[in-house]
């Protein structure tokens, strides 16, 4: 298993372009079974849950290929409702294959996604508004069996705006009989992507972006071409690693107004943001200030995939911050490596209480899931001394090969394997 071996101290400064959305490209990658003809999409990251959708894909009879940033897949031999549960067990987006399966075959065969350990993230919501659809669902254990002789549109209303519930919705319902209107949806940029997606395709969508999408159910969907939008967690990790490293970086390729709420809370620290079109300007010559409150809230509030990274910054900021995560219970995973390192930080409940420090220290470090070991890796850039990070594949998980991204940009950060460095660091 690999580890991240960096050399911190030393500021981030250069240009780099931004890579495609994980979290929209999932969703869109599932989407492509209710194609009848071959989808083309591109800006699409490699990444080890991309690979893991493309694998689900092939198992189930559809050809793919991915080729430099462009995938292509032909779902036209498909002929599986079932996915493995090995397959599953590996990511939780895979739990988006449901929708688009029922609605292609009826039926649909699936078990307990697995993915990060940040918390209960229960599919009820997904189950709900299938069956409001008129699936009949049987749960067996971790098995889930979902059939129906025919989809129609219904008014479904979400208790919570999950974002996973609204895409799977909205992936049943463009082939139901009739409209789906959901109420309470997910706002997420990544579902208004879908939304274009599936239009593109000739699905009647409308609303996304706002708390209720309204869906006419269509008869057949066709092949297309399309270009994911940029990441906007891999912009914000990039953006905060800018800062503190204390240096200066220019990132390209960007959607600034899908980060609205963090550029908005890096300005309250004290960092210098320059925004023109979809290139950002990041740079921080001076120690941090502290953020009296952030809040982690569904979008377009402050996002729980940026709350570990941001914690970095306020660990080396000059006052006290507090920051309290509303989504996920198990986002704090990363504090205990945090603290390993030098940083100050007290917690209760759902709020963390940052007492900034002057320096962090290297040492070794574990990344417990994807957001929490992109911090780690932020830490290790801004830290004095050596960092060892390691449980790599939770980051490739949604980034393409870290050590590049920030090596482009100055970084001493290298990939390992653990037999290399473990007899001098253990």
């Amino acid at each position: 298993m690999d580890k991240l071996v960096i050399e911190g101290g030393k500021p981030l400064s250069g240009t780099i372009r931004i890579h495609g959305a994980k979290n929209a490209a999932l969703p869109i990658l599932a989407a492509s079974m209710l194609a009848e003809g071959t989808v083309t999409i591109r800006n699409v990251p490699r990444l080890l849950d991309i690979d893991v959708m493309l694998r689900i894909l092939r198992d189930l009879g559809c050809k793919t290929e991915h080729e430099d940033d462009r995938v292509a897949v032909d779902s036209s031999a498909a002929s599986s409702s079932h996915v493995p549960e090995s397959l599953m067990r590996q990511m939780r987006s895979s739990v988006f294959l449901m929708g688009p399966l029922l609605a292609r075959y009826g039926e649909v065969e699936v078990y307990q996604p697995g993915g990060c350990a940040i918390g209960e993230r229960k599919i009820d919501l997904h189950l709900r508004g299938l069956q409001a659809l008129g699936a009949e669902v049987r749960e067996t254990g971790s098995r889930i069996v979902c059939k129906a002789k025919k989809l129609v549109g219904a008014e479904i209303i979400l208790d919570f705006p999950s974002v996973g519930a609204t895409e799977n919705i909205m992936l049943a319902a463009v082939l139901a009989k009739g409209r789906t209107t959901i109420v309470g949806a997910a706002r997420e940029p990544e579902i208004q992507d879908l939304q274009r997606f599936l239009n593109a395709m000739g699905a009647q969508v409308k609303g996304a972006g706002t708390d209720t999408v309204t869906i006419e159910g269509v008869r057949t969907l066709r092949g297309c071409e399309f270009e994911i939008i940029p990441d906007r967690i891999v912009t914000g990790t990039v953006m905060v690693a800018a800062a503190a490293t204390r240096g200066d970086v220019t990132l390209e390729g960007t959607q600034p107004g899908h980060l609205t709420s963090l550029i908005h809370v890096l300005r309250r620290a004290g960092v210098h943001i320059e925004v023109e079109n979809a290139i950002m300007r990041v740079g921080a010559s001076q120690r941090p200030k502290a953020v009296d409150r952030v809040v982690t809230s569904p979008y377009p509030a402050f996002p729980t995939d940026l709350q570990a990274q941001l914690m970095i910054l306020l660990s080396l900021a000059d006052g006290v911050s507090i920051v309290k995560e509303t989504v996920f219970e198990g986002r704090f995973k990363h504090v205990d490596e945090l603290s390993r390192m030098g940083a100050d930080i007290r917690l209760d409940l759902n709020t963390a209480f940052i007492r900034g420090v002057p320096q962090l220290y290297g040492t070794t470090v574990e990344a417990t899931d994807l957001r929490a070991g992109a911090a780690l890796v932020i830490a290790g850039l801004a830290a004095q001394g050596r960092t060892v990070v390691e449980h790599v594949h939770h980051i490739d998980r949604g980034y393409d090969r870290i050590e590049n991204m920030f090596g482009s940009l100055g970084g001493d950060i290298v990939r390992q394997p653990f037999e290399r460095i473990a007899a001098g660091l253990r």
